[in-house]
């Protein structure tokens, strides 16, 4: 499952809201999307993302955890 291209390229701030968007609920409560270990999102993956904000910033975690490209968000962090 990809993102469309529509909401990964036509929302730069999707990123930056990862930095500080915790999970709301489950196991993960209180953790930051970014923090949240490979297998939980490979899950959501397998068993289908939330709908709405939520589902499209933890598939777009996911492709970026899936990818290796951690690095560009503690890039952005470190930029402020």
């Amino acid at each position: 499952m990809s993102i469309p291209s529509e909401q990964a390229h036509g929302n730069p701030e999707l990123l930056k809201e990862l930095l500080h968007y915790q999970m709301p609920f489950g196991k993960y409560k209180g953790t930051l999307i970014r923090a949240l270990p490979i297998s939980y999102l490979e899950w959501f993956m397998q068993s289908g993302f939330p709908a709405g904000k939520l589902g499209m910033l933890l598939q777009t975690m996911y492709e970026i955890k899936l990818n290796g490209l951690d690095y560009l968000l503690d890039e952005l962090k470190r930029r402020g």
